[in-house]
């Protein structure tokens, strides 16, 4: 047996093991992929390929309570959380399948000779997919659909420890009526990965995960000259700059760094907050994760590794002289209580790290200008939330924000067809929205002479 396998976060009971593709697997996948590509991307029409995304989308609603039951045993979400995912998905999917023929129309040129002049959207060919297992569903969703509407088709390799949800996926394709190939997952091994990288018959990958693991395959693809799009790490800010209802502050910081126990890239993970609010925002902050209650406000981390680097984390800020305002660092199995880290200085490791549980970093500052500078002073450029009722200043700060996204008002606000995408080591390419689905595009030039 191989590496992927289920384990209960919450228990530690090894449910399933599924073993290593084998050569001959990893061949047959590649070939089959090529072949679906050739045979039928290019003989279908984008609407004839949007309804079976569409079906597809309707399949994960019906099946939202098996889907949801799976990755809850996998990685831990809480089941209603799990559910929500899945329709979250769905959505996805259906934006998708519904805008897809507008936002791959010829786009017509005005040149100066006055030749008849466009561009043409289409598919480039098979794509690899590396998937992580924080939002199983949600993150193959955003990038197979919008490439097989386009015309592209899919080997993907889950994480490890999301075997289940990875099959349920490839059925769900497959039962929609996707032809063999257009979807196929493969349980690859790290080893393997480079070699289909390299393999003529790879167009193109996408990663989401890790600053260290999009390291490696951007190299991998770089030098086999594949176009990427890597998605990875974020220690996103939440500024509260200026408001009349810090309850409101409060309730969406939490809901910005709680979202799947912490788990999240664009977790708002450093709270930012100006002097004439610190004290009675930190108050409230204190109280409001201190009062969440595991099951109901949030599950265990996804493995013991995950619950070890985090307390790891933890510790090292603590040993480097930052103060805990709420929480132990004392994880039970892989329960977390909910923690808020405060005097963290720039000499500190965790000052430059990603978080990945329920843990916040809580700074005071003085102006905006300090605000905006301790923002952009992460190597991360994920997303951010800016708390202020003056929409005209939280532009302006959002505009010195070194970040891909800026959500004004509260947290949360991500949509089924808006972009989802960073900079600095956040990584680059767009997901979601007409730029997600253009990513691996082939922008044809067309001319006809008179």
């Amino acid at each position: 047996m191989g590496k992927y396998a289920v384990i209960n976060p919450a228990t530690g009971e090894e449910l399933a093991t599924y073993p290593d593709a084998t050569a001959a697997e990893i061949e047959q996948a590649i070939a089959s992929a090529q072949q679906a590509y050739t045979a039928w991307s290019r003989t279908t029409t984008v609407a004839e390929r949007a309804a079976l995304a569409q079906r597809a989308a309707d399949l994960f609603v019906e099946r939202k309570e098996e889907l949801g039951a799976i990755i809850n045993r996998e990685m831990g979400k809480p089941l209603a959380d799990a559910i929500g995912e899945v329709e979250f998905s769905a959505g996805i999917i259906s934006a998708f399948a519904k805008n897809a023929e507008e936002w791959l129309a010829d786009e017509v040129l005005n040149v100066e000779d006055g030749m008849k002049t466009f561009v043409r959207n289409q598919g480039i060919g098979v794509i690899l997919g590396i998937m992580p297992w924080n939002y199983p569903y949600y993150q193959v969703a955003r990038f197979a659909a919008p490439n097989m509407i386009l015309g592209n088709t899919i080997v993907l390799k889950h994480a490890n420890q999301c075997p289940e949800s990875a099959l349920a996926i490839e059925t769900i394709f497959r039962d929609a009526g996707f032809p063999e190939g257009a979807y196929v997952n493969i349980f690859a091994t790290h080893e393997q990965i480079a070699d289909i990288i390299a393999d003529d018959r790879i167009q193109g990958v996408s990663l989401t995960g890790s600053e260290r693991a999009g390291a490696i395959i951007g190299e991998q693809a770089g030098r086999a000259l594949k176009k990427c799009v890597l998605e990875l790490g974020g220690s996103d800010v939440f500024l509260v700059l200026d408001t009349d209802n810090l309850d409101h502050a409060v309730e969406h910081a939490v809901m910005g760094r709680m979202e799947n126990t912490g788990q999240a890239c664009n977790g708002s993970k450093r709270i930012v907050v100006l002097d004439k609010y610190y004290d009675e925002f930190a108050a409230k902050y204190k109280a409001a994760i201190g009062g969440l209650s595991y099951g109901d406000d949030f599950g265990p981390l996804s493995s013991d590794a995950a619950t070890q680097t985090l307390a790891a984390q933890v510790q090292s800020a603590l040993d480097q002289g930052a103060t805990v305002l709420v929480g132990d660092n004392e994880p039970e199995g892989n329960v977390f209580t909910p923690t808020v880290l405060t005097d963290i200085t720039p000499s500190m490791d965790v000052y430059s790290e990603e978080l990945f549980g329920p843990v916040a970093q809580l700074y005071r500052v003085s102006s905006d200008e300090e605000a905006i500078k301790l923002a952009n002073s992460s190597p991360y450029g994920l997303g951010s939330v800016i708390i202020c009722d003056d929409l005209e200043r939280a532009e302006r700060v959002g505009n010195q924000l070194d970040v891909g996204m800026v959500f004004i008002g509260g947290a949360g606000l991500e949509g089924v067809d808006v972009p989802f995408g960073g900079v600095k080591k956040s990584g680059f390419g767009r997901e979601m929205g007409k730029g997600g689905m253009l990513e691996f595009a082939n922008k044809k030039l067309f001319r006809f002479a008179e």
